[in-house]
């Protein structure tokens, strides 16, 4: 409750000066999304925001809060590959075809064995 009055607050504050509320709700800088039997996949949730800054071109397909994408998958809303490949893999592999930096292309580059 104190921070949606601060959120409140601060986005009175701010209006009008081009802040967007998402800069302020930043989310984690790391966060470790759950890659099933390939193991778990690392993200750097902030490098994305800082090079993105659209948080809907992910959060479109699926809301933003912890756990969000291992729920949808349990309740079928969301099928195994469909971040993974539609979303991730398929954006590094436009951006090193742009010839512009990107992430890992290939699954093994991401998903951490389990041990």
């Amino acid at each position: 409750m104190k921070r949606m009055i601060w959120l409140m607050v601060a986005s009175i504050m701010i209006f009008g000066t081009g802040i967007a509320i998402a800069e302020l709700n930043s989310g984690p800088e790391e966060l470790t999304i759950d890659g099933g039997d390939r193991g778990n996949v690392p993200f750097p949730h902030r490098k994305h925001q800082t090079n993105l800054k659209d948080c809907n071109i992910c959060h479109a397909v699926f809301p933003q809060k912890t756990g969000a994408i291992a729920e949808m998958k349990a309740q079928g809303k969301l099928k195994q590959k469909d971040v993974m490949n539609k979303q991730c893999t398929k954006c590094h592999r436009n951006e090193k075809k742009a010839g512009n930096p990107s992430g890992p292309t290939t699954c093994a580059k991401c998903h951490m064995k389990k041990g």
